[in-house]
C-alpha cells in the first residue's frame, strides 16, 4: 500500500492486502508505519452469529479486530451454565491476553451479533508489537480496560436489577452495531444476563409498555434511547468511560 493511501485515519482509507476496508478503531488509530507492519498479516473474516473466536479450553492462536458486529466474553461453568462478562466491537479486539504475551484466557469469545473483521495470528502480531510502541501501548491499555469492564459487569450482574442490566446490555449492543434493531431472543438475553427467561420477558414487557423498546419474536427495536438510558444503572456509563480512555494520550 502506498504512503498516500495511508495518509489519514478515516474509516475505509486503510485496507488489508485483499483491499477490504478497515473500520476497527485500533487499526485506524496506530501510525502509518506501525499499521504497515500489521497489514500483510491481516486476513478478512466474515463473523457470523455464534462463531467461536476462542474457546477458554484452548490456547489463543489469533487476535481478531472487528469492523462490525459484537463479540461476547462468556464464562462457561463445568455444569454448562454461562454468563456474559463483557462485550467488544470495533473499538477493541478479541484475544487481548496476547497483548501481554499470554496464551490462555478464562473467557470464551463468541460472536453474538454478526459482522466482519480481521484476523492475525500470534507470531506476526508479537513481532509487530516488538517494534511498534504505539500499537503496544494501545493493545496493552485495551487489555487492562477490558479487565476493568469484566469486573464492572460482574458487579452489575450481582447487584443490579434485571431491568437495569437489560438496559445496559441493549445500550452497549447498539453502540457497537450502530443500529436500533437487534436480532435477539429472550432465551439468549437470559443467558447473557445470567438470569431466567421469565425475568427477561418481564423486564422487556415493562420497557415495551413505556415505549422504550419494541419486542417482536427474535428481535428488539430501541424506540427511545434517552429513556433506555434512564432504565440503565451507572455501569453503562462507567464501561463507556473505560472505552473512551483507550484513546487518551
Amino acid at each position: 500500500m502506498t504512503t498516500q493511501a495511508l495518509r489519514t485515519l478515516k474509516p475505509g482509507e486503510r485496507t488489508n492486502p485483499e483491499g477490504k476496508a478497515v473500520r476497527n478503531k485500533i487499526l485506524l488509530g496506530v501510525p502509518n508505519q506501525e499499521y504497515a507492519l500489521l497489514r500483510p498479516h491481516l486476513s478478512f473474516l466474515d463473523m457470523p452469529h455464534h462463531l467461536v473466536l476462542h474457546d477458554a479450553r484452548d490456547k489463543i492462536e489469533y487476535a481478531y479486530f472487528p469492523n462490525r458486529g459484537m463479540v461476547s466474553l462468556v464464562i462457561v461453568t463445568e455444569e454448562g451454565k454461562s454468563v456474559e462478562v463483557g462485550v467488544l466491537g470495533k473499538e477493541g479486539f478479541a484475544g487481548a491476553p496476547l497483548a501481554v504475551g499470554l496464551r490462555r484466557s478464562s473467557v470464551t469469545e463468541v460472536v453474538q451479533i454478526a459482522g466482519d473483521g480481521f484476523r492475525i495470528s500470534m507470531a506476526p502480531l508479537e513481532r509487530a508489537l516488538g517494534s511498534a510502541p504505539e500499537l503496544q501501548t494501545m493493545v496493552s491499555r485495551y487489555a487492562v480496560l477490558q479487565g476493568m469492564q469484566v469486573a464492572q459487569t460482574a458487579a452489575c450482574n450481582r447487584l443490579h436489577t434485571v431491568d437495569q442490566r437489560l438496559a445496559r446490555w441493549l445500550l452497549l449492543a447498539q453502540d457497537r452495531v450502530d443500529s436500533g434493531q437487534l436480532n435477539l431472543t429472550h432465551d439468549f438475553l437470559a443467558m447473557m444476563l445470567g438470569t431466567d427467561r421469565p425475568s427477561v420477558s418481564l423486564a422487556a414487557s415493562t420497557m415495551q409498555k413505556k415505549q422504550v423498546i419494541e419486542y417482536t419474536r427474535g428481535a428488539v427495536k430501541i424506540l427511545n434511547r434517552k429513556r433506555l438510558e434512564g432504565f440503565a444503572c451507572e455501569c453503562y456509563g462507567v464501561i463507556q468511560q473505560f472505552n473512551g480512555a483507550l484513546y487518551l494520550k
